[in-house]
């Protein structure tokens, strides 16, 4: 999407500042407890390459070229590439991780096929997103009313309806952990470092790990 060429910067310091840095180390964490041992990896929609930096993922794709180069920066072998078109042969992946990137993608099923596709037989898929279930949902489709750059591109989907998509393309929910049990906001550190099992609508932050069903 040309929006994350324009404000690739803008979106890779946001996780510098107070909030953005907190939040990331608790989802990161978060992602931990779903993520089983891997040896080759892949993140569909890896922007600027925090998350795959953070959890030792080496391979990388984006739609963005400028959110590529700062991946690169940060070591991860950066391809430009659609999630619903992945320029990969199939039968290559252990684990496929997708962060906060399902939200804009234009055809979520052809993503998830996509990934079932590279996945090695009993790999699995990890997201990590925000929830409509969520009210955290709902503060950024407000940011998203009143025109924000980013947001405004966002769709937001339920736990019923990401399951559904999941079973779709023949993959099979395994765990899920949810985190960021606060009040929603982007002003100030993260105080709440609870991280529970299951999925909780009142969190902010969903982490899913789907296995490929043969």
């Amino acid at each position: 999407m040309e929006i994350f060429d324009q404000y690739a910067k803008n979106y890779d310091q946001w996780y510098e500042r107070p909030f953005g840095s907190s939040a990331f180390g608790l989802e990161v964490a978060c992602l931990k407890r779903v993520i089983s041992p891997f040896s080759l990896s892949l993140e569909v929609g890896v922007g600027s390459g925090r998350f795959a930096q953070a959890l030792g993922i080496p391979y990388g794709l984006d739609p963005s070229m400028e959110l590529l180069k700062l991946a690169r920066q940060r070591g991860i072998r950066g391809v430009l590439g659609r999630a619903e078109a992945l320029p990969f042969k199939s039968l290559s992946f252990d684990l496929v991780l997708m962060v906060v990137s399902v939200c804009f993608f234009e055809e979520p099923l052809r993503a998830f096929e996509e990934a079932y596709r590279v996945l090695k037989n009993d790999g699995y898929l990890v997201l990590g997103l925000v929830l409509s279930d969520s009210p955290w949902a709902d503060f950024y489709k407000e940011k998203a009313k009143r025109g924000h750059p980013i947001y405004s591109h966002a769709r937001f989907y339920s736990f019923g309806e990401l399951s559904s998509i999941l079973a779709q393309a023949s993959f099979r929910v395994e765990r899920v952990c949810t985190t960021l049990f606060e009040e929603p906001q982007d002003q100030e550190p993260v105080k709440n470092q609870e991280i529970r099992e299951g999925f909780w609508r009142e969190g902010g932050f969903f982490c899913v790990s789907a296995k490929k069903i043969n």
